[in-house]
This record gives C-alpha cells, sequence and structure tokens, in this order.
C-alpha cells in the first residue's frame, strides 16, 4: 500500500484503495448481470410451460358428466 511518507494513513489513502477495489469489481458485476438477463427469458418460458401442463393434466382429471333427459 503507497502511504503518504509519515507512517499515518490519512482519508485519502483510503478513499483511493476503495477506487482501486471498485474499479476491480464492476466489470465482475457487469458479467453477472448480462449472463442473468440471458437465463431470465428461459427460466420464465419453463415456469409458463410447467404452469400450463399442470393446469392442463388437471382439467382432464374432472371432466363434466352431462345428463340427458327426454321431456
Amino acid at each position: 500500500m503507497k502511504s503518504n511518507g509519515s507512517g499515518t494513513i490519512t482519508r485519502a489513502d483510503i478513499e483511493a484503495k476503495l477506487r482501486a477495489i471498485r474499479e476491480g469489481l464492476e466489470p465482475v458485476g457487469d458479467q453477472a448481470k448480462t449472463g442473468a438477463m440471458a437465463v431470465l427469458p428461459v427460466v420464465v418460458a419453463i415456469v409458463v410451460l410447467a404452469a400450463y401442463m399442470a393446469g392442463k393434466r388437471k382439467g382432464h382429471k374432472r371432466r363434466a358428466v352431462i345428463e340427458i333427459r327426454r321431456v
């Protein structure tokens, strides 16, 4: 760590170090965002398809019984 020469750490030293850490992390965060944005539509499509299939299967179990009466 670079110091100001007197052996004490100043506010400017801390701010410089935090700025260096933030610059190193920003590309990683951007990569994670783009990866999540690519996977999100696929996950939504799978959830919608699963809900549709579950509802369709449940509908077949309960069939309506139609009685025909002659008057």
